[in-house]
């Protein structure tokens, strides 16, 4: 895995223009000598077309903006991008700075993905400039190049989205259009929920797994299909909320491998569904309550002292791992909470150690894992852009408001790549890559900030600028004022494997008051609009939506919402 590679100057090697070969840059060549490198490759490759990413370090003065420069030899033609502007004129390729990239620092480095066109051969580029200076090429730009994209020892692409649709499932999807304007978004992919033992058959009339697996390959044509399947039955599942409470209880950790995780494997393991990329998000929010709502903590709960005691989701999370990293065409991704969660001190390396524990638990390596998601279900503003963790008003910095109580992150991407660097550091694989689900973190609409809040304090500059309009971060049901996020994407930004719509919009997170079911179902007050806190979200207002139905219904009131708060708008 070597998504994001690192240019070491005396293991550089050049490629010779024209003939293929390479040649080293002697140990001792300096900086000077080296202005810049280009890490050029082709991600993913198809028939067609190709998926590539572009590194480029500055070794040279730093820059406030920045122009790459290439040329094909064959009949390459770039057809989208992300992260730069890119423009082409017959083979020569431009790709300069966005508005929020234009900064490259000595040493530093930048990275931007396309996607392309061609016919014949796609023979790679030999020669790169950064505004006018010829950068030496990285001895990884020729990975993937050879057709299939760059590849593990397992045979798993780096970034299963480089270059593949993703399915639409026709269930979400037929909701979707029933809505008034929802044909707008309707053909978008979503993911499918196996959030109970009777969902992998079917459960109430519903598609069961095999049904998705098979529409899947009725999407897929000739092309890369990923699916998106939501692995959630822990036993004791996530022991501080109760709307997403499970069906198996703390001690039926047995249940749980055979009845739920065997047979599910025992589906993606079948030949018939080998030329899929199944992409798993492995038990979203258990994990991180091990961190944050445990011992001697004013969030502690009982359930969850009693799970951290047992062992039994990280035995759990460990097994599912194995048991469906063993597939050669499925990639794990394990669910790393969200900013307004972990983000602080106090949570942000040891949830990264619990993290490390599952994934070496039961049987599982690092390698089990390709990567994390985060705001999995949540609401966190994707980017904030009218503050800064590093800002200050009249000498306050602000960590110190209310919104932000000395979290070190004020949104998800920067959460999440940070995070991803964490992670590595205690062992994750170099190219582990990040998802972020964006399905409702828009925050858009006629309450959108144009601008900074007001300096008058910290708390008017946060409060007066901030996107996520939500009352505390804790908030997490049904929340009032949110919006449809980035529609999903490959490759958005540097260590991102893909903006995603894990969690379907319009499915209700909790019901607004108790609703009799079988499906193991609770009521937790922070779905109720008139409940007045707890210590987990600073004691205010739940901000959710009222008549909501249970987890998983559908919530046409919010889907509307959604939509008329989008961001950016339909």
């Amino acid at each position: 895995m070597s998504r994001i590679r690192t240019a070491l100057l005396a293991a550089l090697a050049l490629i010779a223009a024209g003939s293929g070969t390479a040649a080293a840059v002697p140990a001792d060549v300096g900086l000077a000598a080296i202005p810049c490198t280009v890490d050029y490759k082709v991600q993913n490759q198809w028939d067609t077309g190709f998926t590539a990413a572009v590194t480029v370090t500055n070794n040279s003065a730093a820059k406030s903006s920045w122009a790459v420069k290439w040329s094909y030899a064959g009949n390459q033609k770039v057809t989208s991008g992300w992260n730069a502007k890119i423009s082409q004129s017959g083979a020569a390729v431009t790709a300069a700075n966005e508005s929020y990239n234009g900064t490259l620092a000595t040493g530093g480095s930048v990275s931007f993905g396309f996607n392309a066109s061609y016919s014949g051969t796609n023979a790679l580029p030999t020669t790169f400039t950064l505004d006018g200076v010829t950068c030496n090429v990285d001895d990884g730009s020729s990975g993937g190049g050879g057709g299939g994209g760059g590849t593990d020892p397992s045979g798993k692409v780096d970034n299963p989205y480089a270059g593949a649709k993703v399915y639409v499932n026709p269930e979400w999807s037929a909701k979707a259009a029933a809505e008034t304007g929802g044909s707008r978004i309707s053909s978008q992919p979503t993911g499918v929920w196996l959030d109970r033992i009777a969902a992998i058959s079917g459960a109430s009339g519903s598609m069961g797994l095999r049904a998705h697996l098979d529409a899947a390959l009725a999407q897929k044509g000739s092309g890369e299909e990923v699916v998106q399947l939501v692995v959630y039955d822990l036993p004791g599942r996530d022991c501080a909320a109760l709307a997403s409470n499970g069906e198996l209880g703390a001690t039926e950790i047995d249940k749980y491998k055979t009845q739920f995780i065997d047979p599910i494997a025992a589906i993606l393991a079948d030949s018939k569904y080998a030329a899929l990329r199944i992409v798993t998000t492995i038990e979203i929010d258990s994990l991180p309550n091990l961190v944050t709502n445990t011992g001697s903590r004013a969030t502690a709960t009982p359930a969850c002292d009693t799970m951290l005691a047992n062992g039994n989701y990280v035995k759990g999370v460990g097994y599912a791992l194995a048991k469906l990293g063993a597939i050669p065409n499925v990639y794990n991704y394990l669910d790393a909470g969200h900013h307004g969660w972990l983000g602080w001190d106090d949570n942000f390396a040891p949830a990264a150690n619990v993290f490390k524990q599952a994934a070496t638990a039961e049987g599982a390596t690092v390698d089990d894992v390709q990567g994390f998601i985060t705001n999995t279900a949540n609401y966190s503003a994707l980017k904030e852009n009218n503050f800064t963790i590093n800002d200050t008003v009249n000498g306050t910095s602000v960590r110190q408001s209310k919104w932000v109580d000395w979290n070190r992150y004020v949104d998800e991407l920067s959460f999440a790549q940070a995070f991803r660097t964490q992670l590595v550091s205690v062992g994750f694989n170099s190219g582990i890559g990040m998802l972020i689900d964006t399905s409702r973190n828009g925050w858009g609409g006629a309450a959108r900030p144009t601008g900074p809040g007001a300096t008058t304090n910290v708390d008017t500059y946060v409060d007066g600028g901030r996107y996520d309009r939500r009352i505390h971060v804790g908030n997490w049901c049904n929340q009032s004022g949110a919006g449809l996020g980035e529609r999903p994407q490959a490759a958005p930004a540097t260590g991102i494997d893909a903006y995603v719509w894990m969690k379907p919009p319009g499915e209700s997170d909790g019901s607004s008051s108790a609703i009799a079911n079988d499906e193991g179902k609770g009521f937790d007050r922070m779905c109720d609009p008139t409940y007045t806190g707890n210590a987990r979200n600073g004691n205010n207002l739940s901000g959710a939506l009222p008549n909501a139905p249970l987890s998983g219904h559908w919530f046409s009131a919010q889907f509307q919402e959604l939509m008329k708060n989008a961001y950016p708008a339909l």
